[in-house]
């Protein structure tokens, strides 16, 4: 479990999560558990996707991913433990927040990585491995459920630790989903112009796997031209806030929209 949530990272979800808490007038004490029990879930997605039956991958964050050093079966476990202890964080450790609003958080927790969320765009991306047939359409759901729904929820969790009303969790809510698709967009672009050591990660395994991407299915310039529409409609949601209060979100979406890694 160690192994894998200390390897390093870039640390959005939680990031998000604090941001959009102290957005609302909450602060980072009150956040802390949703965001690091976001971080072992990420964690926790990365160890089940990297192993054979999965992607099958041998690189992660720089490191031989979890099964390489540990196993499978522990590997598995590790990520089943990092699941269970993620829930058991936030209920136990939040201080300083209504009870209600605690539960609010373990529903849309549970939410972005269940049959409707995460798992979801799991199953239908591996399905749909080698299939010439995805589309724009098919993609875009795999996407939203397999990376936007974790994003979504960091942001959206925050937003009610911090005390948001639910008109602005919803706004949160498309500002969160557009930097979700924002994310997978540009990892795709990354994934065929940057080199393994660069990403920390198997550079050209998608390609490798005949998986359908944003380059593929748009080519690459219109991918990037797609990033960009993602990131100001995203920043749009952002205009009816405080701006200083908000700098860190619109950091965070610049910083998804122009990473190299």
């Amino acid at each position: 479990m160690r192994y894998s949530l200390l390897a390093g990272g870039k640390r959005i979800r939680p990031a998000l999560c604090i941001a959009a808490c102290e957005l609302f007038g909450g602060t980072e004490e009150m956040a802390m558990p949703s965001a690091c029990a976001l971080e072992m879930i990420h964690t926790m997605s990365l160890i089940h996707d990297d192993l054979p039956c999965m992607d099958n991958d041998d690189l992660r964050r720089g490191k031989p991913t979890n099964h390489k050093i540990f196993g499978e079966y522990t590997a598995v476990l590790a990520g089943d433990a990092l699941l269970a202890f993620a829930f058991e964080h936030i209920a136990t450790a939040t201080r300083g927040v209504p009870s209600g609003k605690v539960v609010r958080v373990i529903a849309e927790v549970a939410k972005a990585i269940g049959p409707k969320g995460l798992a979801a765009g799991q199953v239908v991306d591996i399905a749909n491995e080698k299939n010439a047939n995805v589309d724009l359409e098919l993609l875009e759901y795999i996407h939203l459920h397999k990376t936007a729904a974790l994003l979504e929820c960091s942001v959206v969790s925050g937003a009610i630790l911090g005390g948001a009303s639910d008109e602005q969790v919803e706004k949160l809510r498309v500002f969160a989903r557009c930097n979700g698709l924002l994310f997978q967009v540009v990892d795709d672009i990354l994934d065929v112009t940057r080199s393994s050591e660069e990403l920390g990660k198997t550079a050209g395994k998608d390609l490798l796997a005949d998986k359908a991407t944003y380059p593929k299915l748009l080519g690459l310039e219109k991918a990037r031209e797609f990033a960009l529409e993602l990131k100001h409609k995203a920043l749009n949601q952002l205009s009816e806030f405080d701006e200083s209060r908000a700098a860190p979100l619109y950091g965070l979406t610049e910083y998804i929209a122009s990473r190299q890694n």
